[in-house]
Formats: structure tokens, sequence, C-alpha cells
């Protein structure tokens, strides 16, 4: 393979990468607003749900916990912008996490039974399949304090907080709310055949489609299932693995019976001081997702997504953890693509701190090939486009 020059790659940056940064900020702080404002008047109309903050300081047990709210405070001021509930997956496909209130005091429940009802309430003969990996029960007396609102049946069965009615209800405050905040000119409730939310955001550009998820966030433990870090390893460091397990996971409503656990503070963490060494992760990292965007897997809704670029970065950060690993940008970022291609080719990718979950095996596999068949042809000849 022949590398590219350095001139190749300032000039794919300026012309690129920094006009994508531009729009995408954009949009962000353009979404941001106007799903702050509807979100807070859902919580005006339902003490359950929050409003999203800039601050990423939503849940009781990190405002009562000083040193927590140090860190994270900490976290806020470093310069790369942060917005705290907001996850870019595409330029026009954002996730927003929607905080819960008043569940706090979490605990992992240790007794397995099964379930034999439906989303509806109505008995089943034979038990709901277990969740996998990624997902897990949720029962409100795993909180040593919560709302009597969560006991209600228009969210719980048999104690269990389930996310499909979780999602009915605020589906519901969602549409009430765009009409009471006069904001039907700019946000659109999209028809869906899941329980999932999603929104239609105009902006000045462009329009973004947001999906808004309801978040449990647990800040006070990490997840037994969560075997992390994984012995031996000299990435990230020891300090930094103590910050992340201390500020927890959120658990995600996002499917009918389980709920997703969600590490966006931990991969936050992670991706904050990248290349304090003087290395070039993040560089290769934008240039990446530009190529991605651009040339490999373009479109609104890409089988390939931001999050999937950052999985990989850090699989390859943790193999190859040395300074002079990331000294060469055209040696590092063809090492990252590399990566990149086997994952997609083999419709394979480990969960960075779920070992046992693959990200990409619900993926349209035809999509996934020619993805992989357009990385090999970069691979071949490294070449960026700058039309």
């Amino acid at each position: 393979m022949k590398p590219f020059t350095d001139e190749d790659v300032e000039i794919y940056i300026q012309s690129k990468v920094e006009q994508r940064h531009y729009l995408v900020s954009k949009a962000v702080e353009e979404v941001q607003k106007i799903i702050q404002q509807l979100t807070a008047e859902i919580s005006y109309k339902a003490v359950r749900f929050q409003a999203i903050s800039n601050s990423g300081i939503h849940n009781e047990n990190i405002k009562d916990q000083p040193a927590l709210l140090a860190k994270w405070s900490a976290m806020l001021r470093r310069k790369r912008p942060f917005h705290p509930s907001i996850q870019v997956l595409a330029p026009s496909q954002f996730l927003i996490t929607v905080p819960l209130r008043g569940l706090t005091g979490y605990r992992e429940s240790q007794a397995r039974h099964w379930r034999y009802y439906t989303v509806n309430g109505a008995k089943l003969l034979s038990s709901v399949r277990d969740p996998e990996e990624l997902h897990q029960w949720l029962e409100v007396e795993q909180f040593s304090k919560s709302l009597q609102q969560w006991h209600e049946e228009d969210v719980n069965i048999e104690g269990d907080l389930v996310p499909a009615k979780v999602l009915i209800v605020f589906r519901e405050l969602v549409e009430k709310s765009i009409v009471s905040c006069n904001l039907s000119s700019k946000v659109t409730v999209l028809e869906s055949f899941s329980s999932v939310v999603r929104v239609a955001v105009e902006t000045s550009e462009s329009q973004v489609e947001v999906e808004l998820v309801p978040a449990v966030e647990i800040p006070t433990c990490w997840p037994e299932k969560a075997r992390w870090p994984r012995c031996l390893k000299r990435w990230p460091s020891q300090e930094k693995v103590q910050c992340i397990k201390s500020l927890g996971f959120d658990l995600l409503a996002r499917s009918n019976y389980h709920w997703q656990l969600c590490f966006s503070r931990a991969e936050h963490i992670l991706m904050e001081g990248l290349d304090e060494d003087g290395g070039c992760r993040l560089k290769c990292f934008r240039v990446m997702r530009q190529m991605k965007e651009d040339v490999w897997c373009a479109g609104n809704k890409p089988v390939i997504t931001v999050y999937h670029l950052q999985t990989v970065l850090f699989w390859t950060c943790e193999k190859y953890p040395r300074t002079k690993d990331w000294r060469c940008f055209p040696e590092a970022f063809l090492r990252l693509v590399q990566k990149l291609h086997k994952c997609v080719s083999q419709h394979f990718l480990k969960h960075y701190f779920l070992k046992n979950t693959n990200l990409l095996k619900y993926a349209n596999t035809s999509d996934l090939d020619l993805v992989a068949s357009k990385l090999a042809v970069f691979l071949d000849k490294p070449v960026f486009c700058l039309d």
C-alpha cells in the first residue's frame, strides 16, 4: 500500500473534516435547545421525566456525592465540547437520552425468576426470553428509594419496570408537549413499527432524526456483567479506569421488556485526553469518520455509525497502547481502517465493555458486505475523496 502524504491529509481535514465539525456542532446546539424546551415541558407535566441539561448532571445520586460531582465537573471543563445527553450517530441521526427521576439507590438483582406476561399485562403460558448480555430486567425494588408513580400499572407489571410501557407514556407526553410548547413547526413525531420514540427536528441547515430515549442513570456502581478492564492491559491507565468505573452506567428504554446497558460517560472519558502523549489517535478517528460518511457508508441511516467507529478505535488503542504506535499518521490510520475492515467483513464487532456482545449482530449483512468492499478498495489504493 502506498501511503498518502501529510499534505493530502491536511487538505482533506481542512476541506472536509473541519466543515463537518462546524455543521454538526451547529446542528447539535440547535437540536439541544429545542429538545431542552420540549423535555422541560414534559417534566412539568410528569414528575417521572427530567429535562435534559448542558451539565450532564441529572441524577440525584451524582448531585448528592461531592466526589462524583467534582470528577464530572472536571470533565466538563475540558476543551473538547461535550453534550452529555446527545450521541451523534450520523450528521442527521442523533440519539438523546432523557433522564428519569425518582429511582435512586440501585443494586443488582441476584435472584432469577421467569416472567409470564405480555407488555400489555396479559398472561403467557411460556416465559418471556431472557435478555441478551447488553440488556437486563429492571425491578422497582432494585432501588432503595422510588417515587410512588413507578409502582403504578401504566409502567409496572408484577414489580418490573417495563420499557415498552414507559415509552408509551413518554410518547404521549412528547406529542402533547410539542403542541403546548408551540413546537409543531420544528418537531414532528415519526411513525415507528416498534415502541421507540423518534422525532424529526428542523434546524437552520437540515432535518435531523432524533431518537428520544428514557434513561435510568446509575452513577454509583459498575455492572457485574461488564468485566472490564481485561487483565494485563496497558490502555487505558489505571487512574482513568478507576474514574470510569466510579461514574457508573445507564439503562435505556429501547425495547419491549429489557433495559439496554449504556456506557456513554465511560466512553466520553476514554475519548478525553486521548492524545496527551502527542499521538494522532483522535486525528485518525476524525478522518476515518469523515471517510465513512463520504465514501464507505454514506446516508441518513448508515449500517455503520460513529458509535461503531468509536468502538473500533477503543479496541485498537488497547491493542496498540504505546506512544510510538500513534506517531506516524499514515501507519496508524491504515491500521485503524484495517481493523474496521476486518470487523465489517466478519460481521462481528465486540462491544468494548461487554465482550460477548456483537454490535453488528442485527445489521443487514448485504449492507455490511458493501461497506467491506469499499474499505478493501481504499486499503488497496489509499486515496482521500475531495469531491
